[in-house]
């Protein structure tokens, strides 16, 4: 399912935050959106996810996400918040079933189904052995993996991740960069993440939207997206970019001499 975004605004506060910003995520594609802290990205998915207000127009299928009742907006888009209010007292079970809400009916209870959707999905992300404990015990990472595993579970065909690896060691950040992608070429997923690592986000992604102050300053692949110009320009910072697996960019700090 694609999803479009045409000249869309946010403000918060009576403050700008987004203007005029254009993008497309192409179904089953992978569209990373990056840029500096302040940028506008989390603010971006919050908006495609129906939680802000907004001007300009997007789409989900060819519908304007305003148009879409929650519950069906919950059974095309599926979002992982970077920060989410988790129920302390809640098992990581329970939480990861909330995914099936959109699907059962109201009144109603989870099916054998919905419930056997949550442990496939637990067993995906290695949370299985921690099912049955509580939010409130669980470390950063794995709190992040749980978020991630509701998402998942609404088994929606476009999913948007604000910062899925924050938290995660180098093993659990491949994880489930790796289980995001299979899931997308598995099941045709369009995915729309914001990635604090610009490499990670080049060898995932196969497209990249470079946000900076509010707007959108460039789109592409990620060989287009990723100069040394533009990354110097936006982030601040000296930088040398090399080619790594598949041809796909290598993002590497470069010290100041002398």
């Amino acid at each position: 399912m694609t999803v479009e975004i045409t000249d869309v605004g946010v403000d918060l506060g009576g403050r700008p935050v987004l203007r005029g910003v254009t993008a497309t995520a192409r179904e089953g594609r992978w569209l990373a959106v990056i840029g500096p802290n302040g940028a506008g990205k989390s603010t971006l998915l919050k908006a495609v996810m129906g939680l802000l207000p907004h001007t300009g127009l997007i789409t989900v299928g060819g519908r304007p996400v305003r148009d879409l009742a929650p519950r069906d907006r919950a059974r095309v888009l599926a979002y992982a918040p970077q920060s989410p209010l988790l129920p302390p007292d809640m098992t990581v079970h329970e939480y990861a079933l909330l995914g099936r809400t959109p699907y059962i009916p109201y009144w109603g209870r989870e099916s054998a189904r919905d419930t056997e959707t949550a442990r496939a999905v637990l067993d995906r992300l290695d949370l299985t052995g921690l099912a049955a404990r509580p939010l409130e015990r669980l470390s950063g990472g794995e709190r992040q993996r749980v978020v991630l595993a509701r998402a998942l579970t609404q088994q929606a065909p476009v999913l948007l991740l604000d910062e899925p690896t924050t938290a995660l060691d180098l093993g659990h950040q491949q994880q489930v960069l790796e289980l995001v992608d299979r899931l997308r070429r598995d099941d045709g997923l369009t995915v729309v993440s914001t990635l604090h690592d610009l490499t990670l986000a080049a060898q995932y992604a196969d497209d990249l939207l470079l946000m900076s102050g509010g707007t959108a300053v460039a789109a592409g692949g990620p060989g287009e997206v990723l100069t040394e110009d533009l990354v110097t320009r936006h982030f601040g910072a000296r930088v040398s970019i090399g080619a790594g697996p598949a041809g796909r960019p290598v993002v590497h700090l470069r010290r100041p001499t002398g």
